[in-house]
């Protein structure tokens, strides 16, 4: 497989592809106050359609690793592209642009907004950006997370489940090249959590949607195709479809949770 820098520079310097990879970085850095870095050179290549996992102990970098890989914050150095875009050396109108037409965010505490039924929460972010939402699209959508009698309600009425599953219609709404998903299940009972992460996979391999998500779940990373362990802000294994018994392992020898 060629290198994350090779990847990089071959759809870097052209027009944006939708073959090439959803996300590339190249030995992106991110030092805070003090000249603590938070990430320590990490590349990486993720391409379209799959799905990654990324684990660590508290304050290996995984979080800041989402931030900076979907825009949500700039590295000190290195380059961050997203469906061909070098999102990293864009301002912040620009970024908040990119993300609102390449990205989509699942996050722990569902970020639904509570005076909107389900289906305006569903379509909001294409509202944001000004588009008109694809109504079969949305059906499709619907449909799958089992909410199509759920639309007229508040996020209020609904479980919590059922609120992370308008929350993945919502990302996957606009078609993004990539969805991140922050603790997608940390709110979430063990059997609901995996009945979503379960939806999560499939959604991956009927649509063909890119997903990096951010857990310190062993047997929730274990549902992706690939998954990083990182420590002291750098990716210290890659596991191929990795195994719930081998990241725990992995984990307790770095001293996480």
């Amino acid at each position: 497989m060629p290198s994350p820098a090779r990847l990089l520079r071959r759809h870097v310097e052209h027009r944006p592809s939708p073959d090439g990879p959803a996300v590339v970085l190249e030995e992106v850095v991110k030092t805070y106050g003090g000249g603590v870095r938070a990430l320590d050179g990490v590349s990486l290549v993720v391409p379209r359609g799959s799905f990654l996992s990324v684990m660590g102990p508290s304050g290996s970098g995984k979080s800041t690793l989402m931030h900076c890989a979907a825009g949500l914050d700039t590295p000190t150095s290195g380059r961050v592209v997203i469906a061909g875009h070098q999102i990293s050396a864009e301002n912040e109108n620009r970024r908040t642009e990119l993300r609102r037409e390449h990205v989509g965010f699942v996050f722990q505490s569902y970020n639904l907004v509570p005076s909107l039924s389900v289906a305006d929460n569903i379509t909001l972010p294409l509202r944001l950006a000004g588009r008109q939402p694809d109504e079969a699209w949305v059906r499709t959508l619907v449909e799958r997370v089992g909410l199509t009698a759920r639309l007229g309600h508040r996020p209020a009425e609904l479980s919590g489940g059922q609120q992370q599953r308008a929350a993945l219609a919502r990302a996957l709404a606009p078609r993004p090249a990539v969805v991140f998903a922050d603790e997608p299940t940390g709110a979430l009972d063990l059997r609901t959590a995996r009945e979503v992460l379960g939806l999560l996979r499939d959604l991956v391999g009927e649509f063909g949607q890119t997903v990096v998500m951010v857990t310190h779940d062993p047997a929730a990373a274990a549902l992706a195709h690939r998954a990083l362990v990182m420590a002291d802000g750098q990716v210290v294994a890659t596991l191929d479809a990795p195994t719930a018994a081998d990241l725990a392992g992995r984990l307790v020898a770095l001293g996480g949770e």
